[in-house]
């Protein structure tokens, strides 16, 4: 493991997670997009988009996985909505196409107060975000206001056995089990309806090798 890294070092590292911005919000993007690389693909085939859906991803990054989605069907409207002024504008420049074909659009927003109209979205999904939701019962109850009646949430973590291991998850990362992210959201009321567990390939992470899983786990309104 890199023992050059410092605890201030692993702090500054989960903000740039938690929000990309600054120098290196760019190679954060770039970063994050590798290191999910399975877990982003795994998650488009639970979500599994379809004709005529229009889909909002909270958390998108630097949007390098819109044009996964918006090939499926040209008739897919696709909204990402980002923490990061930066990624915002990375997903822009990442998507321009589909922005001036008004299929795809991003906006600057949080999860505890999404800019959208009830009933907006047809599917909702969220990759590796839920750790830095500072209200999760606000959160979950703006989702479940734009999300139409009997349509899916798709909410991708990290187990938490898995994250624990990565030291940069000490700071600023509220980690929760399977069993607690599931009684949260129901407590809301959206709908439980299952889980897809992943063994992903091992990866190096600040020089260690790490064996990566992820939770996705579906809901209803």
């Amino acid at each position: 493991m890199n023992t050059d890294l410092t605890p201030e070092d692993y702090k500054n590292i989960a903000a740039q997670l938690r929000k990309p911005y600054g120098e290196y919000a760019v190679e954060i993007g770039e970063r994050m997009n590798a290191g999910n690389l399975p877990m982003n693909l795994h998650t488009l085939a639970v979500l599994n988009p379809t004709r005529n859906d229009s889909i909002l991803e909270i958390g998108m990054g630097n949007g390098h996985f819109v044009k996964n989605i918006l090939n499926m069907d040209t008739s897919i409207q696709y909204t990402g909505c980002d923490y990061s002024e930066v990624m915002v504008q990375e997903s822009e420049k990442r998507n321009i196409n589909y922005v001036n074909q008004n299929r795809a659009r991003f906006v600057q927003g949080n999860v505890q107060e999404l800019p959208f109209e009830d009933n907006s979205f047809s599917k909702i999904f969220t990759i590796n975000t839920f750790y830095f939701w500072d209200e999760y019962g606000q959160a979950i109850n703006e989702i479940k206001r734009v999300l139409r009646p009997k349509r899916t949430l798709v909410l991708s973590v990290r187990p938490k056995h898995n994250l624990g291991k990565f030291p940069v998850t000490k700071y600023g990362f509220s980690i929760y089990s399977q069993e607690e992210i599931i009684a949260m959201i129901t407590k809301e009321g959206l709908r439980f309806k299952e889980v897809t567990q992943i063994k992903e390939p091992s990866q190096e992470h600040m020089d260690f090798m790490f064996e990566r899983e992820c939770l996705i786990l579906t809901f209803e309104k």
